[in-house]
């Protein structure tokens, strides 16, 4: 079993926000997220899609998500 729980990617952002990230851009649903020392990361989910297990994940890695930051 997975350590991390689905999550919608509104839920995400509004946690990778509270981390220190902040949107540089947007174009679409593409938004480039932007925190001093880190590189930039590409956000390109809509509010209402499910983010699963594997995707938390890999985004965790590029942004220091940790799961009980959702």
């Amino acid at each position: 079993m997975s350590v991390w729980p689905s999550a919608k990617a509104k839920r995400v952002l509004a946690a990778l926000e509270r981390l220190g990230w902040s949107v540089k851009r947007q174009t679409g649903s593409h938004k480039t997220l932007t925190r001093s020392g880190w590189p930039d990361v590409v956000f390109a989910f809509r509010d209402g899609e499910e983010l699963g297990p594997r995707m938390l994940a890999r985004l965790s890695k590029h942004t220091g998500l940790k799961p009980e930051d959702l």
